[in-house]
């Protein structure tokens, strides 16, 4: 009894060293680069109502396109979309799974509710006779305007691990070197998936870290990584982020990434940490 618990214990260790082995990229050839929202699906607007976060975020993924074709010959940019059409969420993780890529980088621009204001415009009578009386008329202004500013990058959220772990299993032989390991019909299976997607997390945070770190170093406010269950990361079967590169209903901050100076730069932090992980990966192996 005692040799059957040891023996098992071991085969778990083993199965357990297996998974994550396979589960880490050993290069980064291909990028996905996902332009947020597009086509009828605006997204959101900048605080001047003019300036919509689908153009804003276009522009900067072609800009690391350029960056990655000009500066790492070794990596190939895939786009979701280059031109302002709409894509669904469910064909941007497929475009990314079907090339077999190794980094899902999905660009956006955040925005907060902004504020209401409440004023009077003038009054009005109401009642008839004794009841007759004059009441104040009052409307509503919305105030796109916010005082929020800075960058955030978030990585899948925990509550969409499961549709994590089908796309592994559905796109299997894209994402292992080893034909065969994923075999629903292997009870092992479901413990490897499972090792797959949480290696791919703790890479997400290592790139959106890295991500956060370019942009605190161009002085930007860093807001910190966080967790979501976004359907552009739960569908995708390799690393990815989605990165929320300023607020563009802050007036200052919808300048600033309406500039060919800020779009600059935010494109070159974003490549700089793209570089910075591919270097990292190939180090470690």
């Amino acid at each position: 009894m005692r040799n059957a618990v040891l023996y098992f214990f071991i085969a778990s260790v083993l199965l357990h060293t297996r998974a994550i082995a396979q589960a880490q990229p050993k290069k980064i050839n291909q990028v996905v680069l996902d332009a947020g929202h597009g086509g009828h699906d605006a997204g959101a607007r900048g605080g001047s109502g003019l300036l919509n976060e689908k153009d804003i975020a276009l522009a900067v993924t072609l800009k690391v396109g350029r960056l990655i074709n000009d500066s790492l010959k070794m990596v190939k940019p895939i786009f979701t979309r280059t031109t302002d059409v709409f894509i669904p969420l469910a064909d941007r993780h497929k475009i990314a799974n079907q090339a077999g890529a190794d980094l899902f980088v999905a660009i956006h621009v955040n925005a907060s509710p902004g504020s209401y204001e409440k004023i009077r415009t003038g009054s009005r009578t109401i009642g008839k006779g004794r009841k007759k009386k004059t009441v104040p008329v009052y409307k509503t202004i919305h105030h796109r305007e916010t005082a929020a500013y800075g960058t955030e990058t978030w990585v899948l959220g925990l509550n969409r691990t499961g549709q994590k772990e089908g796309a592994i299993s559905e796109y299997g032989d894209k994402i292992t070197e080893e034909p065969g390991i994923l075999n629903e019909n292997d009870p092992e299976t479901a413990i490897i998936i499972a090792q797959y997607a949480q290696v791919f997390l703790k890479k997400s945070v290592d790139f959106a870290q890295k991500v956060q770190d370019q942009f605190a170093a161009q002085g930007r406010r860093d807001l910190g990584i966080k967790q979501r269950g976004l359907e552009v990361l739960a569908g995708s079967v390799m690393p990815g982020a989605l990165i929320e590169i300023g607020f563009i209903n802050n007036v200052e901050e919808e300048l600033y990434l309406n500039s060919e100076k800020g779009q600059n730069e935010v494109a070159y932090a974003i490549f700089k940490a793209i570089r910075n992980y591919k270097r990292e990966v190939e180090k470690i192996n």
